[in-house]
């Protein structure tokens, strides 16, 4: 668990791993090598959005906490889901796939900085930088669950 001072807002890495843990964007900053993103999304309220992020990327703060899948079987990496829930209560879904080096490698950050701008205060902010829409751009964020998903019978 992490050490937490006043001006930290950590989040829970949680679900079927096999190291869950508690982190802050201090330590996500320190913890892992940090990639630049250049985005534009349109967001409905406010027109079109350029921000610069910066931040480790997503697939390899989980895989440091160790999902329970099998990493040499694709189908097994494959069936598995994360979901990011914010500070406000906004929640979105990805599929591993769609961040796995095999499938999608889509480069999605926990960002550490916004614009040059320390989140530390504020939280990560999970950043989709090939979405169009900001939808999936979750703000403070307080929990990432990864986990399989069940099919109902």
């Amino acid at each position: 668990m992490s050490r937490l001072g006043t001006r930290t807002r950590p989040f829970v890495l949680q679900g079927e791993l096999l190291r869950p843990v508690t982190l802050t964007v201090a330590e996500l900053r320190e913890g892992w090598e940090q990639h630049r993103a250049d985005v534009v999304f349109d967001c409905a309220t406010a027109g079109p959005q350029r921000h610069t992020f910066e931040g480790p990327l997503l697939r390899e703060v989980v895989t440091a906490a160790g999902p329970a899948f099998d990493a040499r079987r694709r189908k097994d990496r494959s069936r598995f889901v994360l979901a990011v829930t914010g500070g406000d209560g906004h929640h979105t879904v990805l599929s591993w796939a769609e961040i796995d080096a095999d499938f999608g490698d889509a480069p999605v950050l926990l960002a550490t900085r916004v614009d040059g701008r320390a989140l530390d205060a504020q939280g990560s902010q999970l950043v989709v930088p090939s979405d169009r829409c900001g939808a999936r751009y979750v703000s403070a964020i307080t929990r990432v669950w990864v986990g399989a998903c069940t099919v109902p019978e």
